[in-house]
Formats: structure tokens, sequence, C-alpha cells
């Protein structure tokens, strides 16, 4: 009895890292724990985009440290990432865009807005159309601003520290691009 109770908890041992290092969403791998700029980030939380009925992307937020709060999320110092991992067959740079602008407007007021657009037009500049199994991961560098790479290829950035936070109301504001995805990425574990 005791050698089987070694072997099993061996056995548990051995594959218990796997679950612990990566999370399974729709088909997406998404890494637990990633460094940015030598900085350890835990995935916060993650879930999927869908418009009428189709899922556009896994989207995944990474954080110093888990919270459950979007403002606590937004104001966060530190190094952060968004990930969006996409399922759908091709998202247009129109379709991009148009959602980054509307995500704004959504939830920012007219004179926030005003003030942002420049580096949304900059931001904006920064993307392609995108076909399934691409990746967008959205950076926040303390010392640059805010990368954009697309499939690990640095697109550029915006320099500042207010439009990451502002960027990241187009997912945990108040009028969220999809509410599920919101709690998602908030943790809802």
């Amino acid at each position: 009895m005791n050698v089987r109770i070694k072997y099993a908890s061996l056995l548990l041992l051995f594959f218990l890292p796997i679950g612990v290092y990566a999370r399974d969403v729709a088909g997406v791998t998404v890494a637990e724990q990633i460094t940015l700029v030598g900085t350890p980030l835990k995935l916060n939380g993650a879930g999927i985009r869908s418009k009428f009925f189709f899922d556009i992307y896994v989207g995944a937020l990474y954080l110093p440290e888990k919270t459950q709060d979007a403002e606590t999320a937004i104001n966060m110092p530190g190094p952060k990432r968004v990930l969006m991992h996409f399922l759908y067959k091709e998202v247009s740079r129109e379709k991009l865009i148009d959602g980054w602008n509307d995500g704004f407007k959504d939830n920012h007021s007219r004179k926030q807005f005003k003030a942002l657009e420049p580096k949304l037009d900059a931001f904006n500049q920064l993307f392609i159309t995108v076909k399934r199994g691409d990746q967008i991961t959205l950076d926040y560098l303390p010392e640059t601003g805010t990368r954009v790479s697309i499939n690990k290829q640095i697109k550029g950035s915006i320099p500042g520290e207010e439009f990451y936070p502002a960027l990241l109301r187009v997912w945990l504001g108040k009028k969220p691009a999809d509410s599920d995805l919101k709690e998602g990425m908030l943790g809802d574990e």
C-alpha cells in the first residue's frame, strides 16, 4: 500500500505543474505567469470576446498583482499586458480600428476622448488585418508607454503613461466591449 501511495504522489507531482503554469481557454494555452521588462506578471484572468455568436479572440490580462476590481487593475502601477489571441478567421484592420474608437468613445467623456484622440490615431496606425491564430500583445512599459506587437513583432509604441489606462477601459470600463470578457479578465474564478 505504501508503494502505491508513493507512486501516486510522484505521478501527481509530475503532472501538477502543467495546470499551474498554463490555462486552456477555447483551445488556446494561456500562461499563468509571464515576465515583462524583468517583472513577473500574473494572469489576472482570461475570457473570450464574442460578437453575434462568433468567438473573435481570447483576451488575457496580466498584472503585477491579481485583482477583481476594474479600477484597481486599470490604475495599478508597473508593467501590464493584454494578450489577444484571434479565433475568428479574419478581422480586418478597419474592424480593429472601429473597435478601438468605439471602446474609447464608450468609456471616456467627450473631453477625455478629444485629449486622447491624437494618441489613439497613432495607435490605430500600428494595426493590420489579423487572422485566426494571430496574437496581438499590448504592453505597458513604465519607461516607454504602450507597446504594440503583432505575432511577436513590435509595431510601435505610444509614449506616456496616460494612454494605457484609457486602453484598459475598452475591456474593463463601465461600457466594456464584452461584459463576459471583462468578468474573465478580472478573474471570475
